[in-house]
């Protein structure tokens, strides 16, 4: 008989592409992961993944257990998922995958309500900009904008439904070399611009009256879009340029003086994100029990 912990070790490891990946994604460690494929291979006679000291990928063997083995476990979660329903409250692990964005404007009006709701959750939250397989990435759901989400996705609302992009800069900044009257006008400034973890630098983009100006800016800093957004707020309060970035990222700053608000009247408007999950298969509990809060709005 196979060790259900070492079959889901195997999974755990495959589907994030190594022991050290697998074990943040599965909250083991890797090696105790290590140990269980160890097993596993002793087990059946034959090697899962071809190791080196760059990479760990699956064999031909390892990719045809795992294409059978991940639903089947998957089922079984879902089985003792089904019990879970008769508690009085939920209990278990949530995780999800989210923008930086989120997890600095979204969640913080959530998290502390749903937690103190249910005690029993313990809610992991990993921040990325990159759009993943949250099944792949040992995430129950995620959180991203309508124009990022895949289509067998069950999509439900989550935060502000109108959300803005705003741009500001520093008094002092705007004292010294002129307040943009138009979007135009940003050509003759030093704008902070964001990268993008694809390493696309998207243009800026304005709209007024049925109207869409896009502006690529220059200026002398670039930040990766979320994890480094911040270093982008602080150069732009020194008096470094002119920054782009959500309103309510800037809000603070604005109500304390140390940005102001730059060619407001064309801020974008742009729908608010979504929390998603995979359509094809029973949400668990904590999901469905965060699923319910949100759409409750008691927070």
């Amino acid at each position: 008989m196979m060790d259900l912990g070492d079959l889901n070790a195997f999974v755990a490891v495959a589907r994030a592409g190594g022991f050290r990946e697998g074990a943040r994604a599965s909250g083991g460690s890797a090696s105790g992961l290590s140990e269980a494929v160890r097993r596993l291979e002793t087990q059946l006679g034959v090697r899962l993944f071809n190791r080196t000291t760059r990479s760990v990928v699956p064999t031909e063997a390892g990719l045809s257990l795992l294409g059978r083995l991940g639903p089947a476990l998957s089922e079984v979660e879902a089985a003792l998922d089904v019990v879970n329903g008769f508690r009085d409250r939920p209990a278990g692990s949530l995780r999800l995958n989210v923008p930086v964005s989120a997890a600095r404007l979204i969640l913080p009006d959530i998290v502390p309500g749903f937690l103190a709701a249910y005690p029993g959750i313990r809610l992991e939250v990993i921040a990325d900009e990159n759009f993943v397989d949250v099944l792949a990435a040992g995430c129950d759901a995620g959180i991203r904008y309508d124009e990022r989400l895949e289509q067998d996705m069950i999509a439900v609302p989550i935060g502000p439904r109108v959300q803005h992009f705003a741009t500001a800069a520093s008094p002092a900044y705007l004292d010294l070399h002129g307040r943009p009257q138009h979007p135009s006008d940003l050509l003759g400034h030093s704008c902070l611009r964001g990268r993008f973890a694809s390493g696309a630098m998207l243009p800026w983009e304005f709209e007024r009256d049925g109207e869409v100006v896009r502006i690529d800016t220059t200026g002398p800093l670039i930040v990766r879009i979320g994890g480094a957004s911040d270093l982008a707020v602080h150069a732009a309060i020194a008096g470094s340029g002119i920054i782009a970035l959500f309103e309510g990222w800037l809000r603070p700053h604005f109500e304390s003086g140390a940005l102001e608000p730059v060619l407001e009247p064309w801020w974008q408007s742009f729908p608010g994100p979504f929390l998603y999950y995979p359509g094809r298969r029973l949400v668990p509990a904590p999901l469905r029990a965060f699923i319910d809060f949100i759409k409750a709005g008691k927070f």
